[in-house]
């Protein structure tokens, strides 16, 4: 089959403002295109024309061109002696200047220290040896932030084949305690709060068949755990534990406040013995002293 052309009949005509129009025939349509070129566009080209040349008489280019800011020479600032002062009030001339690099270096140097700080709840957190003597250990050391994480690095969350911990109330696929005692949901603590707040190894204790929790021991020291003694949550602690040579929070927590309570006892002694006054051999010799009145009777 051959193909059929469309023959395409155009005519351009110029109208009498200067505008250029071109006509186009396509099947019966007319189609009318107006060129670049306009009266209107004229008319603005000789009035930039006029413009510039009325500029050029008045002199206004020249003017424009002197305005121009020449570029200033820059002048070094030649730095005072120290012994001089620049204070300009009366009042601050004798008082000795401040050294912020001394007080920058002072706060980095605090930073470097480990500074816990734990609100005081509304009861005394007091401990005794029996709890000191109920914590935890471990002969290998737990490889923090590897079970129950991925290979980016991201904690695995599963709501229907995970388990929940007891501390952090995360519920993840991680390896997991098992209380002997109680078995409940209280027994149960991933590997990693296991060994930052108790210094145990999720491993050696799921192969120890006599592990209790560290809620039967009552040692634990999660929010809720602690909200009920009425004890303030002790936060993420373990990085600046450790720094002070602690193995895990419970640790830290029954070992200090243990020697805060022994040094208050031992200083109430010290005061209690300083006001009982010291009896000698003549005090209790000397009998009751008599006063007229009992010698009238």
């Amino acid at each position: 089959m051959g193909t059929r052309r469309r023959r395409n009949d155009s005519s351009s005509s110029d109208s009498e403002d200067g505008t250029f129009t071109k006509t186009a025939k396509r099947e019966g349509d007319t189609v009318v295109q107006s060129s670049s070129s306009s009266h209107y566009e004229q008319i603005r080209e000789q009035r930039m024309k006029e413009n510039a040349e009325r500029m050029q008489k008045l002199g206004l280019l020249n003017l424009s061109l002197k305005l121009k800011k020449t570029p200033r020479a820059y002048v070094k600032k030649i730095a005072s002696p120290t012994n001089q002062s620049e204070r300009r009030s009366s009042r601050l001339m004798t008082v000795p200047r401040v050294n912020y690099s001394f007080m920058r270096q002072q706060n980095s140097s605090d930073e470097n220290e480990a500074v816990i700080y734990i609100a005081e709840g509304t009861e005394p957190e007091v401990y005794t040896e029996e709890h000191e003597k109920l914590l935890g250990d471990c002969k290998t050391d737990w490889e923090l932030y590897v079970d129950g994480y991925d290979e980016d690095g991201d904690r695995i969350y599963d709501l229907t084949k995970g388990e929940k911990c007891h501390q952090c109330r995360l519920i993840s696929i991680s390896q997991m305690t098992s209380c002997n005692k109680c078995e409940l949901p209280q027994g149960m603590l991933c590997g990693d709060c296991l060994y930052t707040r108790y210094g145990e190894n999720v491993i050696e204790v799921d192969c120890n068949i006599k592990w209790t929790c560290p809620s039967c021991r009552e040692i634990c020291n999660c929010n809720i755990c602690r909200r009920k003694n009425g004890w303030m949550p002790t936060g993420n602690i373990y990085n600046k534990v450790t720094k002070l040579g602690f193995k895990s929070v419970a640790h830290y927590l029954i070992k200090t406040r243990r020697l805060e309570k022994n040094r208050e006892d031992s200083d109430a002694e010290n005061i209690v013995a300083q006001e009982t006054p010291e009896t000698s051999q003549d005090s209790t010799l000397i009998g009751p002293i008599q006063t007229r009145r009992a010698f009238r009777r």
